[in-house]
């Protein structure tokens, strides 16, 4: 009963309702659903509780385990990402967790601790996976959350010793292990590409590339390279020229590209050695040049990166005294690059006069970079949605700070199979 203006008034039929009903909630326990629907429930988990689900009880222990709960899992559309850093040792995993915004250490790959396997490097993600690339030539496919790995049959070497631009991997179905990995190679004009489809567990026969007739673009690519000293490693001065050295800080990123699926046509994207940009179209079987986003002797550092299904460049450049890092998207209809992101001038001023190289990835709405030289690191994340520039906190792992060179985004998934 309740007290009101002196009277006592009774409580009425509907409230009384609602108070049990309330009451039966509090007491409602998950051990009450059946296996199928507690899986589906407990999918929707972040990665980070899935891993200390064995530890509640014995009944969520046999789950996590089971086939059942992967196959939940892969009903989840998306999760956010999980960022593969790459250091200098290059026989760790730690990873960036954008959801809690904090760092993770992850077992490194067993199979990746054998001989011929040790010296492997990251070189390409998609989905739940990360493609590794031994000093061989050999490919390693693994499950960075798992830790379960799968070697892939060797490929057929290039019988004219043509060069490798890129690899690019692209998921089809995580919880079936359906994937593709793609090695485009040659020397401009003449184009080649090769994929290795897991479902056929084979690598298919080599395609070649044809220039696309409408290409107007400058053709100012290096094709007389005359160093072909396999131990030579290439990539982008400041200045947008070719270097050739045995040091490079990031050499995951030397066959770095972007892969996008759009309008049902595959195309993969990467950088030349002469800086521009080169989009082949697997699904066509051409290729083109897009033209150079900024003067030959300019002063910039750039990468390629795909959000959301298209690919974007971020350029780190200096004039006027100060350092500019920007975002920029290519225009096909008019043939022009747009500017569509820019970090805050306060931001980007540090970077003056450092020189430093930025190394990307993106993943849906975020592009992660990692800018670095010898007397700065930092690391930097960007939200198309908020269009927020935020700095990450430096990783320090037993007491030792790290610094890293580059990523590589996937989707922290249980399920993902190699």
């Amino acid at each position: 009963m309740e007290i009101a203006n002196g009277c006592i008034s009774r409580p009425s039929r509907k409230r009384k309702l609602l108070e049990e009903e309330g009451h039966e909630m509090l007491d409602f326990s998950l051990d009450e659903l059946n296996k199928d629907l507690l899986e589906r429930v407990l999918s929707w988990l972040p990665t980070s509780s899935l891993f200390r689900l064995g530890s509640v009880c014995k009944r969520w222990k046999s789950m996590a385990e089971s086939e059942g709960f992967k196959l939940a899992c892969s009903r989840i559309p998306s999760r956010d990402p999980w960022f593969f850093m790459v250091d200098s040792k290059l026989n760790r995993s730690i990873v960036f967790d954008s959801a809690e915004s904090s760092w993770k250490k992850l077992n490194h790959p067993h199979s990746l601790l054998h001989n011929r396997n040790r010296d492997s490097i990251p070189v390409a993600a998609s989905g739940g996976l990360v493609c590794f690339r031994n000093t061989s030539g050999g490919y390693v496919v693994c499950n960075p959350v798992t830790g379960s790995c799968r070697e892939l049959p060797p490929v057929v070497p290039d019988s004219r010793g043509h060069s490798l631009h890129a690899i690019a991997m692209n998921t089809y179905s995580n919880y079936h292990g359906s994937y593709k990995i793609v090695l485009v190679s040659g020397d401009l004009p003449k184009l080649s590409f090769k994929v290795y489809n897991s479902i056929d567990d084979c690598w298919e026969e080599e395609i070649m590339l044809r220039r696309k007739v409408d290409d107007h673009t400058e053709s100012d690519s290096n094709d007389d390279d005359d160093s072909n000293d396999d131990d030579a490693v290439y990539f982008l001065s400041k200045a947008g020229n070719v270097v050739v050295t045995n040091m490079q800080r990031s050499p995951s990123k030397q066959y770095s590209s972007v892969f996008t699926l759009k309008d049902g046509e595959e195309i993969v994207y990467f950088l030349s050695f002469s800086g521009t940009i080169i989009a082949c179209n697997l699904t066509r079987r051409c290729f083109s040049e897009y033209p150079r986003l900024f003067p030959l002797f300019s002063e910039y550092s750039i990468d390629v990166v795909e959000c959301k299904g298209e690919m974007s460049v971020v350029v780190l450049s200096e004039f006027f005294e100060s350092a500019s890092l920007r975002v920029w998207r290519y225009d096909p209809k008019t043939k022009t690059w747009n500017q569509i992101a820019a970090m805050p001038p306060a931001m980007s001023h540090e970077f003056y006069d450092k020189k430093l190289d930025i190394n990307c990835v993106g993943a849906g709405d975020q592009i992660f970079i990692c800018l670095s030289s010898a007397e700065l690191c930092r690391y930097v994340l960007y939200d198309f949605a908020t269009n927020r520039w935020v700095e990450l906190p430096e990783c320090s792992m037993n007491g030792e700070a790290l610094e890293f060179m580059s990523a590589f985004s996937f989707e922290p998934r249980i399920e993902a199979a190699v």
